[in-house]
């Protein structure tokens, strides 16, 4: 049995302030479907539930005000939903988050936080909606995409991404954690991506037993952040015993 890793972490913001808009406008509006939403203000703990649309999402509210942080955390462990939606102190300026990590980012006065600031943590093509204006992230020109086997249609099988390089820092850690096997068929048998979306069928069988029944899955994830968006059970894929060789 081998370690194999993929990777991820979470956030959401709040600042002293309330949300002029309705929850679920502000998500029709940004059209984010799923992902992290960092929301700046934690007035209101109900509209941070509320952004949580289904569990494609994840919230993280923050505030320069710990009482109302607090406050907030009370009203979520009521509700049994802290976890996927939580809260945090900040300092109103720097937001918490790594380089291209959040899918939303929501500051109706957004006192000390810039422009800035906030495209810096949003994924390309994240949204930012600030002081009630929507900015939308571009999409660099030196990301590539990979959407099939051999990257395009001329099977060329060479990326033309520039932005890539050696490691400098883990960007998301997400199950699966143990591959079932080293000898059988991979426990990630396949991965693509596209705008910002990865792709990949997956064996969630337990890992105790390499020759147990496979259970494939096609699951979409935030390529950015490792939020699983949605997958699809395959009744069958390929049989889990079978042999790989070097």
């Amino acid at each position: 049995m081998r370690r194999l890793t993929l990777s991820i972490l979470i956030g959401v913001i709040c600042t002293g302030s309330a949300v002029a808009l309705d929850a679920t406008q502000i998500l029709a509006d940004s059209g984010v479907k799923g992902g992290i939403i960092v929301h700046v203000g934690c007035d209101e703990p109900s509209r941070l539930a509320e952004l949580r649309a289904d569990k494609a999402y994840v919230v993280h509210g923050l505030d320069i005000d710990a009482t109302k942080v607090a406050r907030a955390r009370e009203f979520l462990l009521a509700r049994n939903i802290n976890g996927p939606v939580s809260t945090a102190v900040f300092d109103g300026a720097k937001l918490p988050y790594i380089d291209n990590l959040v899918n939303l980012v929501i500051a109706e006065r957004p006192g000390l936080l810039t422009k800035q600031e906030a495209l810096r943590v949003l994924a390309p093509l994240g949204v930012a909606w600030i002081g009630g204006r929507k900015i939308v992230k571009p999409w660099p020109n030196g990301i590539d995409e990979w959407p099939q086997y051999l990257r395009d249609s001329d099977n060329n099988a060479v990326s033309r991404d520039s932005a890539v390089g050696p490691p400098r820092h883990m960007q998301w850690v997400s199950e699966p954690i143990w591959s079932r096997s080293h000898m059988t068929i991979s426990t990630v048998t396949s991965m693509v991506t596209a705008r910002g979306r990865m792709f990949t069928i997956e064996d969630k069988a337990t890992p105790e037993n390499p020759f147990l029944p496979a259970r494939f899955h096609l699951v979409a994830r935030d390529a950015f952040n490792g939020i699983v968006l949605w997958e699809y059970p395959f009744p069958k894929w390929e049989p889990v015993t079978r042999y790989i060789k070097d």
